[in-house]
């Protein structure tokens, strides 16, 4: 089920990740529905049209020194008209500018958080632009095992009991890294599929009739990895006599997660096969694809001719 594009974020998670520091923390959140923000010159001068409430307020040197040249009375008049669009989410200063009392004033009226930063505005707008994007991403929740194998992003999906944590296990012990198990954040970024942990079951594994496990206290940092693209879907289906699975590769599978195709494949599980050794190959194939090689096509070519 696809998540809303709006976000709401502890002030301390939102400073850490953009290394802010917090000068007032207001309502104590910050919630987050636009991935634009806005830099205030033209609302300082008086025109408000087209603008936005729930955008992150960016000041700059610019907007800085536009307001120093006004009188204290003409800047609280100023800065209360901003204000008084909407619930402004929260107002960045940058190059470490002073805050003024009169924008202290107005944000503890409105509950409205105030950050700052060292940095130049206009990176401060670029890095800002590039998280809210990534926060604010189309997002699904999906149902598997998430794998970094051979640098390809694997998910691994089926239904319960079939084994999904028990062959990220053996993957795992052979060198490959864990990113999720059975709950997997799958955010389109920018038309790339990017999988991560809820954080309050990252790196933990459960595993039927022993329990819960720690992957990373168990096999070390190298073990998991906090994201990775979703490249390769790989479906695992209980064996039965009666279904058909594909033996050559001459029909290419997808899956569609988020209006993005991603290639599948589908593996019979039955006593006896080795199935992390055959994700492997799956991992491995796939980046022989992606580089211009098919192997079916290659016999076909070979057998029957160009």
């Amino acid at each position: 089920m696809n998540e809303t594009n709006s976000e709401t974020l502890m002030l301390d998670k939102f400073a850490r990740d953009m290394h802010f520091d917090i000068l007032y923390a207001g309502r104590g959140t910050l919630t987050i529905s636009s991935m634009s923000v806005y830099r205030p010159g033209l609302q300082l001068a008086g025109f408000f049209n087209f603008f936005d409430s729930a955008r992150l307020i960016v000041i700059g040197l610019s907007e800085y020194e536009y307001l120093r040249s006004f009188s204290a009375t003409e800047r609280k008049n100023k800065l209360r008209k901003l204000f008084s669009f909407g619930d402004i989410p929260g107002i960045i200063l940058c190059r470490d500018l002073p805050l003024m009392p009169e924008l202290i004033e107005q944000a503890r009226k409105n509950g409205c958080p105030i950050f700052r930063s060292s940095k130049p505005t206009t990176s401060v707008v670029n890095e800002l632009t590039i998280y809210l994007n990534r926060v604010l991403a189309p997002t699904v929740r999906l149902h598997g095992v998430l794998m970094e194998v051979f640098g390809v992003g694997v998910l691994l999906t089926g239904h319960s009991g079939v084994g999904k944590s028990e062959v990220a296990m053996e993957l795992i012990k052979r060198g490959h890294r864990l990113v999720a198990d059975d709950n997997v954040i799958v955010k389109n970024v920018a038309m790339e599929l990017m999988g991560t942990a809820p954080e309050s079951i990252r790196y933990f594994m459960e595993l039927r009739g022993i329990g819960i496990i720690n992957v990373k206290s168990m096999y070390g940092s190298g073990s998991v990895l906090h994201e990775k693209s979703v490249d390769l879907v790989i479906e695992m289906e209980e064996w039965k006599e009666d279904m058909s699975f594909d033996r050559l590769g001459t029909t290419d599978q997808y899956e569609e997660i988020l209006g993005k195709k991603v290639s599948k494949y589908t593996v019979p599980v039955r006593p006896g096969r080795n199935l992390a050794i055959i994700i492997e190959v799956a991992a491995r194939n796939y980046r022989l694809k992606m580089m211009g090689y098919d192997a079916t096509k290659e016999l076909i070519a070979r057998t029957i001719g160009r």
